[in-house]
């Protein structure tokens, strides 16, 4: 295993980062204490997770798997998304976060978090009120890092300005979609994050399994896939499944088959071809999905590859103007 540095914070941190969504969901208690100690053991030393994953059962599973081994680990969880009907039980308040960092604490069985995450924008609460939140967690010692995900190029950049000016921790990690069917990063956030020094750990890798190549846009989704599940299969089928992208993992396949190379480790071993990109996140409802993806580490592209990569973006999105360049 590979380790890089977290943007400007000196903090090292494992190519693969082990996202945990589908614990307590696709995968049982005991698989996903299983999945996550083999991990570690096989030199994964970033764990990602989130209070709503399955309702904080995901949190629960992660802190029974990592005891014993909580300073082996750079932990990572969130806050924003909706985990109940209160009202004030969703977004980026200060309310909200002083409550849901503590329930995520103890869900965790831990003291404090490595990185915390805004889970995505709260337009209903200045951003100022959540930095100000933020900071004083990192004052207090219950949180090291902060991170956001889902933010926008400009949203980042006004955060990081009111950060500076009123002298507040700032974020030192965004967590965005970046695969080979979905690369809109690269336009604007990538060079902001490269600019201000920011970690990019990324999410949906493999395009929510589409790009594993195992999917047939002919039939329903398979049962115990993620765009099967009764929590987030709609919304994966609604991001992924349609014309287009089948087409573009097609391309994809053919290109891997020409290489001899695996599909799935070849669209990983893409993204880490990026010097941007800090860590992927990869999911998985078996320990053999994990140690088949982290493979990917060790499998290199050329320059050839690499461009006929290109070519299946170009085609989801052609090349036309754009300011700026």
């Amino acid at each position: 295993m590979q380790y890089r540095t977290l943007g400007r914070t000196g903090l090292k941190v494992s190519e693969v980062c082990l996202g945990t969504m589908t614990f307590g969901d696709q995968v049982s208690e005991t698989d996903a204490i299983s999945i996550t100690r083999t991990a570690l053991d096989q030199g994964v030393n970033f764990i990602d997770t989130a209070n709503m994953y399955v309702k904080g059962r995901s949190e629960e599973i992660v802190g029974k798997a990592i005891a014993g081994r909580r300073d082996d680990v750079v932990l990572a969880s969130k806050v924003g998304i909706e985990m109940s009907a209160n009202p004030n039980d969703v977004g980026l308040s200060r309310k909200n976060i002083m409550r849901a960092v503590e329930d995520s604490l103890r869900r965790l069985d831990t003291d404090y978090l490595d990185i915390y995450y805004a889970h995505r924008p709260d337009y209903t609460t200045p951003i100022d009120s959540t930095l100000r939140a933020f900071d004083d967690l990192v004052r207090q010692g219950k949180v090291r890092y902060l991170a956001c995900s889902n933010y926008r190029a400009f949203q980042l950049s006004k955060a990081l300005w009111l950060s500076d000016v009123q002298h507040l921790a700032r974020f030192d990690l965004i967590q965005p979609p970046y695969n080979l069917l979905t690369r809109d990063i690269e336009y604007e956030l990538l060079p902001l994050c490269v600019e201000e020094g920011l970690g990019v750990c990324v999410y949906n890798p493999l395009a929510g399994g589409l790009l594993t190549g195992k999917h047939d846009p002919s039939k329903p989704p398979a049962t115990g896939t993620r765009f099967a599940t009764d929590t987030m299969g709609r919304m994966y089928y609604d991001r992924y499944w349609n014309e287009s992208n089948f087409a573009a993992v097609e391309q994809v396949r053919a290109i891997a088959a020409e290489a001899g190379k695996d599909m799935a480790q070849m669209a990983l071993a893409w993204i880490l071809t990026n010097p941007a990109v800090t860590s992927i996140i990869i999911g998985a409802t078996s320990m053999k999905h994990v140690s088949h993806n982290m493979a990917a580490t060790v499998v290199t592209l050329s320059a050839d590859e690499r461009a006929k990569c290109d070519e299946v973006w170009y085609k989801l999105r052609p090349l036309r103007f754009f300011y700026g360049r």
